[in-house]
């Protein structure tokens, strides 16, 4: 895995969270709108669309540098609409960047003869 490849996973995993917890309180000022006097509804719901937003952007960029399958493309991009599915997006994309990390350690390690793997 070259470092743009390292990057792109790393951004859209970053933005991940936030973007599920943006989504959570967008939810919540909903609620809360229809029931109280508290509109927060504008603003979180700026909020959350700009890191939407930012969400699909590191997506298409993760997706086109790693070569992701329709399937696993396509996975990211409903956790992305699901209310906590960010959460899930982030543990499987540290996943997935943990692996490739060791997989080039290990790659690396037999160039270089340290192992016969």
């Amino acid at each position: 895995m070259d470092i743009k490849t390292a990057s792109a996973l790393r951004r859209l995993r970053l933005v991940s969270a936030p973007e599920a917890v943006s989504f959570l309180l967008l939810i919540v000022c909903s609620v809360l709108k229809r029931t109280t006097e508290f509109n927060a509804v504008p603003v979180m719901g700026m909020v959350h669309g700009v890191l939407f937003v930012l969400y699909v952007l590191f997506w298409l960029d993760a997706w086109n540098r790693t070569k992701w399958s329709f399937g696993r493309a396509a996975l990211y991009f409903v956790l992305s609409v699901l209310p906590t599915g960010g959460f899930f997006a982030e543990r499987k994309l540290k996943r997935e960047a943990d692996d490739a990390v060791n997989l080039a350690i290990a790659a690396r390690a037999r160039q270089e003869g340290i192992v016969n793997a």
